[in-house]
């Protein structure tokens, strides 16, 4: 093994570099845990190095990573079945009621955690990473229809939800 790295190396050194926080908030979003997020990103950039002449010639690298990150995370969630189901993190709080602060800080995340992981993906793209329909629809490899189909029942279930705990149904 060398010490020096091929110019396609280098250039996807620099791109990971500067992209890895971002992916990482992503896929936290998109999987609803700390470490499901590093392993959906860790195999999207094995994923990506071995392709990396060909996806850095593509129009939106970011988007197509995006995709490997969403991809690897569903492969993930088929393998184990829906066997785990992500809890809120007890936390250390200095507030008269903690069960409310934590309550408050964690509620629509709970909510969008129970969507499925398709849903989930569209309504982080669609207003975590701000990306209109069409840029969802190639991130996510369906069609705008699907996308837009996808944060539609997205958003009623979420609606549904707080509405039942507005009127103390659980």
């Amino acid at each position: 093994m060398t010490d020096r790295a091929t110019p396609a190396e280098a250039g996807f050194d620099a791109w990971v570099e500067a992209r890895i926080a971002a992916l990482l908030r992503f896929a936290y979003l998109v999987t609803g845990s700390q470490t499901a997020a590093e392993d959906a990103v860790q195999a999207a950039l094995v994923s990506a190095c071995e392709k990396w002449a060909r996806v850095s010639r593509r129009d939106d690298p970011d988007a197509y990573v995006r995709r490997m990150v969403v991809n690897a995370h569903i492969s993930a969630w088929r393998r184990a079945g829906r066997r785990e189901s992500p809890v809120a993190a007890v936390r250390e709080t200095s507030g008269a009621d903690p069960a409310a602060e934590v309550a408050q800080q964690d509620a629509v995340w709970r909510l969008c955690a129970a969507l499925p992981p398709q849903q989930r993906a569209a309504v982080v793209l669609r207003f975590y990473e701000d990306l209109d329909y069409p840029e969802i629809a190639t991130v996510l490899g369906i069609t705008e229809a699907t996308v837009r189909s996808h944060v539609h029942r997205a958003l009623t279930a979420l609606r549904r939800e707080l509405e039942a705990d507005d009127r103390g149904e659980a």
